[in-house]
């Protein structure tokens, strides 16, 4: 996709992966609407771009509401124009261990429903243009797992899976996927669960910071820029992650029995 002139929404705009996303896009000449539920930090994120000599205007949603989704559409519509990439970056953690069923709920809505109700919204759209494109942040936890943290693993795992429809069901209209799947990425919510004081949730925390090198948001930006340019679906700024999804796919029970080993390393047994 030729990104200059294009018009975007980023959720989760207002700091992390977000935050970097809405500014690299803006650097290539896309026109940028910022959600976020931090309706302050949203608009630093659209402020900054535009004293960088972007466009971008800000707004206070939840990634996971239709009409939030909606008002950030017509937003787009109002100040650029229709909208061409949709970035699913809002995600949360979510709770440890097991859950709650109100704590399932947060997660799938955040993390795979807000994904779907956009696409529901724009892929009619797309079609009829034929021309779109849907970025799905997920995580490597969408791809092998997450230690502590049963609501998240199944949630981006979830929100890989959706991504793969789109891609499969609407690729011969036109619409592009990528689906982004970092490891440890320097950001607000690493550093929430590094704080949080629950076993489950430090145990998550190291897991994240042990299996690979932590890298910044600006990384997994870069990157993800370069795989809509291009077109490319799947989208691993921690390459060794490749060899750990081969690993876990060519033997499942030694991958299990592995992550087992690993863990109990993790809590010290």
């Amino acid at each position: 996709m030729e990104l200059d002139g294009k018009v975007a929404i980023v959720t989760g705009g207002a700091s992390g992966i977000g935050q970097a996303l809405a500014s690299q896009l803006a650097g290539h000449g896309v026109r940028v609407v910022v959600g976020d539920l931090d309706e302050s930090g949203a608009q630093s994120t659209a402020s900054a771009i535009r004293s960088a000599g972007g466009e971008a205007v800000a707004l206070r949603a939840n990634a996971a509401e239709d009409a939030d989704i909606e008002a950030l559409i017509a937003l787009a519509g109002r100040q650029f124009g229709p909208v061409d990439i949709y970035v699913a970056n809002a995600g949360v953690i979510g709770k440890p261990g097991l859950g709650t069923e109100s704590d399932w709920d947060v997660a799938l809505d955040v993390n795979l429903r807000a994904h779907i109700r956009a696409a529901r919204l724009l892929v009619p759209q797309w079609q009829s243009t034929g021309s779109g494109y849907f970025v799905s942040v997920a995580s490597a936890a969408g791809l092998l797992t997450q230690l502590g943290a049963a609501g998240y693993a199944v949630s981006k795992h979830a929100a890989v899976g959706f991504a793969e429809w789109l891609a499969v069901t609407y690729g011969d209209d036109g619409i592009g996927v990528s689906c982004v799947c970092p490891l440890g990425v320097e950001t607000p919510l690493l550093q929430a669960i590094r704080d949080v004081d629950d076993p489950d949730a430090r145990l998550g925390a190291s897991a994240i910071e042990s299996s690979a090198g932590v890298i910044s948001a600006a990384d997994v930006a870069a990157e993800t820029v370069e795989a809509v340019r291009s077109g490319r679906f799947m989208v691993l700024p921690h390459p060794e992650l490749l060899e750990m999804y081969r690993q876990k796919g060519s033997d499942y029970d030694r991958w299990i029995a592995g992550m087992r080993r690993y863990q109990r390393t993790l809590r010290g047994l």
